[in-house]
């Protein structure tokens, strides 16, 4: 991960954004650091799934049967 930090750097040359609230002539400590994007881990992943699985609300078989029942009666019209 990289990381960039500037002691004593001037207020004045920040951008409009990063500036607001710090007067002009002011110092300040610039620190840029790179984000970490990594992908997840196959373990974590896993985990993230069976999670997600057990907490999902679940539907009966009736009620399954209800859904698919009233979508292909919408075609027989």
């Amino acid at each position: 991960m990289n990381k960039v930090i500037l002691e004593h750097y001037p207020a004045s040359k920040l951008p409009d954004e990063l500036r607001e609230g710090i007067a002009l002539s002011a110092s300040v400590t610039v620190t840029v650091e790179e984000e970490a994007k990594r992908p997840l881990a196959r373990k974590q992943l896993l985990e993230l799934m069976r999670n997600a699985q057990a907490n999902a609300p679940g539907t009966s078989l009736e009620e399954a049967v209800a859904r698919v029942r009233a979508l292909r009666d919408e075609w027989e019209d």
